[in-house]
C-alpha cells in the first residue's frame, strides 16, 4: 500500500502540474466517446493499452467484462451502459476481454465456484459462451479458455444489443460494437469483424474502416 500512497503524492507534485489544463476543462464535465467495457482484472489498464487521457474512455469493469442482459431490474452494469449512451452520447462500445482470464475458467469450470456463489451466478451471464465452444468441439474443458475467452467477448456484444439505448444508437447509425482480445504476454490486441465472425489482428481488422494505422510498437495511438 506504500507504493500506492506516494504514487498518489507523486501525481499530485509531478504528473497534475502538466496536465492542469487538461483538468481544469475535466472539471466541468465530461463528453467521452467510448464506453469500455472490460474485465476486473488488475492486469488490465485500458488507458496503457490505449495511450488515451483522462476524459477520453467511459470505463466499466467487472469479473468476465460481462454486460447482463437488458431486464426490467436495475444494475451497476445496466445504469452504466445506459448513461454512456443516452446522456453521454458514446459513439462506440468497446467490449474487451484478455488471456488467461480467470472469470473464463470460473465459467468453464462453475463446480469449483461454490464457496464463491455470487461469483458463480454472476458467470451464469458467460453460459452462452461456454455452450457454444462445448457444441462446437463436443466437450469443455480448460483447455478450451483461449476459445471461450473470445466466444465470452461476441456474445457479450449480443448482450449489448437487448439494451435499449444501445438498440437505438445502433439503428440510428450513432453507435459501432467493437469486441477486443488483449494478450497479457504479447501486447496483441485482436479485433471481431462481423463479417468474418473470426478475430483479426487491430491492424487488420480496421486498415480498411481507417486506413493505414501505426504499426505495433508504435508511439502513435489507433
Amino acid at each position: 500500500m506504500d507504493h500506492v500512497i506516494s504514487g498518489v503524492a507523486k501525481f499530485q507534485k509531478e504528473v497534475f502540474p502538466g496536465k492542469k489544463a487538461r483538468f481544469s476543462e475535466l472539471a466541468e464535465g465530461q463528453s467521452p466517446e467510448v464506453l469500455f467495457i472490460t474485465c476486473a482484472d488488475s492486469r488490465i489498464d485500458p488507458n496503457l493499452v490505449t495511450q488515451t487521457e483522462p476524459g477520453e474512455l467511459f470505463i466499466c469493469r467487472n469479473a468476465g467484462n460481462v454486460v447482463p442482459p437488458h431486464s426490467s431490474q436495475t444494475g451497476g452494469m445496466t445504469a452504466s451502459i445506459e448513461f454512456a449512451v443516452a446522456a453521454l452520447g458514446v459513439s462506440h462500445i468497446v467490449v474487451c476481454g484478455h488471456t488467461d482470464c480467470g472469470a473464463m475458467k470460473g465459467a468453464i469450470e462453475p463446480e469449483k465456484l461454490e464457496s464463491l456463489p455470487h461469483v458463480k451466478e454472476w458467470l451464469g451471464h458467460c453460459r452462452s459462451a461456454t455452450e457454444v465452444v462445448r457444441d462446437r468441439n463436443g466437450s469443455l474443458s480448460t483447455e478450451n479458455l483461449d476459445e471461450v475467452t473470445a466466444e465470452n467477448v461476441v456474445q457479450q456484444l449480443q448482450h449489448l444489443r437487448t439494451h435499449p439505448a444501445v438498440a437505438t444508437g445502433l439503428a440510428s447509425g450513432r453507435v459501432t460494437l467493437h469486441g477486443w482480445v488483449y494478450n497479457i504476454g504479447s501486447g496483441e490486441v485482436l479485433c471481431f469483424d462481423e463479417e468474418t465472425r473470426d478475430f483479426k489482428p487491430m491492424d487488420e481488422r480496421y486498415r480498411a474502416i481507417f486506413g493505414d494505422l501505426p504499426e505495433a510498437g508504435g508511439n502513435d495511438c489507433c
